[in-house]
């Protein structure tokens, strides 16, 4: 995925949308429309055109997927608290065939045994939490630096 102009589509799931007021401790202190800009920042930088949504509902999540199917050549996703156990959105990102990374802002793993299990981990190219805000500027330079586009 080293060439310009590719299209990579970020999704914000549940209540990320409070990011900077809920938790900062394990959030972060940065608001969602900053984390936001600077993924619109490091994409340009690195040459992607990049479309960014939030949503608290599964359904508006699933259908932006499969609107951006023939858009997109990578999906970059933080599915919050459905990440344990949505089997719809991990249905839908299955079906438009396209590599995924899953991101986090907090290590999951580090937190309530519940949090341990993603559904969506296995059908990804890879993970990448604990790394607050920047789990999504890594996830686009790991599209960069990788072979991932050719999977």
């Amino acid at each position: 995925m080293s060439g310009q102009g590719r299209k990579v589509l970020v999704l914000h799931g549940p209540n990320l949308n409070l990011t900077g007021f809920r938790e900062p401790e394990l959030y972060g202190k940065k608001p969602l429309s900053e984390i936001d800009a600077d993924i619109e920042q490091t994409a340009g930088e690195l040459g992607y055109e990049v479309r960014i949504l939030q949503s608290n509902h599964e359904g508006v999540l699933i259908d932006t997927i499969q609107e951006h199917r023939k858009w997109a050549e990578a999906i970059i996703i933080n599915p919050g608290a459905l990440t344990h156990y949505s089997f719809a959105l991990r249905d839908a990102l299955v079906s438009v065939r396209l590599p995924i990374i899953e991101v986090h802002l907090s290590n999951v793993s580090a937190r309530e045994e519940f949090r341990h299990l993603s559904v969506i981990a296995p059908i990804c190219v890879g993970t990448i939490a604990g790394f607050g805000s920047r789990s999504y500027l890594l996830a686009l330079h790991a599209l960069k630096d990788t072979e991932v586009g050719a999977l």
